[in-house]
């Protein structure tokens, strides 16, 4: 696709220009429970594709601990083309234990830190919406969680994970000091904010911009370019407030319901976009899209690669799955297909289908199943949803 005025300003975009009969996909099965969630995840995209004659074709690659043992970096060369060449990127879960104790260079989270630079993924969207049939897993109060609704938009690119000098140094004195630096520039505070304004626009209309600007100059400098950009075409269509970063963290607990769309950097978005997911109960239920400019976007669960479980059948396929969903919508111009995979996953739950992590003790309307069960019943219900809708 050749870019957009609109693209190159940072605002969501698709990889396609329009939809298509094919898309190649890439997918990044990574560590733990991946491998069982992203098949899972294919049949029910399968699934939902064979309803409009859409068909995907797979590369599977490696990326993070996998890769480390397979080819001796968490991101080889040849899973960099493979994103490069497609149309989308679909990943699963990265890391585990058993690279702890790895050199920086050789642990799986430094392959996704590369992958989000060498791909430009520098907009992340974890949205935090709550779903009636599971308000009773939040540890959050029911009237508190209920008609919770929040699109949280993190930059990736910039912040304390990549500002330089970083390190671990000794000082004149002879002690050993740690330093990273939160850094921002004005073109990198510009596009998120553009993002962010952009779906705000398109959701409730309101956007909270969390910062520091009491103590820290770079939140001054973001809260300064956040305005201006929310004065440049979104003045009338969008709410702009500003929060400080702790005040933020304390009213997603007092009152979610106020928050809309929250633009973040990149460690404050790290730290909240995990307590708003908590709201609605299980990270096994939330996706999440990372986008550039311009080019495919990885659509991902947010849990971890839970280790513990991996192998038993146990793991919960649903966040992928709503992934997958994402990544129809945001990259691939087939929202339809996106809307039928969220639909499908409400259909099961409320048949009464939990895995492991959601179901609710001593629930006599419940049915715990395994992953397999789990992914199968929504490839299942697409195809039934489909007929009822044609």
């Amino acid at each position: 696709m050749a870019p957009s005025a609109r693209s190159t300003r940072g605002a969501p975009r698709l990889a396609v220009a329009s939809p298509q009969s094919s898309y190649k996909i890439t997918l990044l099965p990574g560590d733990g429970i991946g491998p069982e969630i992203t098949a899972a995840t294919v049949k029910a995209l399968n699934a939902a594709g064979a309803t409009k004659g859409v068909s995907f074709e797979y590369d599977e690659q490696l990326l993070g601990g996998c890769a480390i043992d397979a080819a001796g970096t968490p991101w080889p060369e040849a899973t960099l083309k493979s994103c490069q060449a497609a149309d989308s990127i679909l990943m699963a879960a990265i890391g585990g234990p058993k690279w702890d104790g790895n050199p920086r260079e050789l642990r799986p989270e430094t392959g996704l830190l590369a992958m989000r630079q060498e791909l430009g993924l520098f907009a992340n969207l974890r949205p935090a919406k709550a779903i009636p049939q599971l308000l009773e897993a939040s540890s959050l109060k029911p009237e508190i969680v209920e008609g919770v609704d929040i699109m949280v938009v993190r930059e990736l690119c910039g912040d304390v994970y990549f500002g330089k000098p970083a390190g671990i140094f000794v000082n004149d004195e002879g002690h050993r000091v740690g330093q990273n630096n939160m850094i921002y520039s004005e073109p990198e505070i510009e596009r998120i904010a553009r993002v962010a304004m952009d779906v705000a626009a398109k959701r409730g209309g309101k956007c909270c911009s969390i910062d520091k600007a009491n103590v820290l100059d770079v939140s001054q400098l973001w809260k300064e370019v956040v305005i201006r950009v929310h004065g440049e075409q979104w003045k009338d269509s969008v709410e702009l407030s500003h929060m400080y970063v702790d005040n933020a963290a304390m009213q997603l607990v007092r009152w979610p319901k106020q928050f809309d769309t929250i633009v973040c950097g990149n460690i404050f978005g790290d730290i909240l976009s995990d307590e708003a997911s908590m709201l609605v109960g299980s990270l096994g239920m939330l996706p999440s899209a990372s986008l550039p400019s311009e080019g495919p976007g990885v659509f991902e669960p947010i849990h971890g690669s839970a280790p513990d479980i991996a192998g038993t059948d146990a793991a919960n396929p649903l966040a992928m799955i709503l992934s997958a969903a994402m990544m129809c919508t945001y990259d691939l111009a087939q929202p339809e297909l996106g809307q039928l995979l969220e639909d499908a996953v409400e259909a099961v739950l409320d048949d009464g289908l939990r895995t492991k992590d959601i179901v609710s003790e001593g629930a006599t309307d419940q049915t715990l199943v395994g992953c397999v069960a789990m992914g199968d019943a929504v490839a299942a219900k697409v195809e039934a949803l489909a007929k009822v809708l044609a």
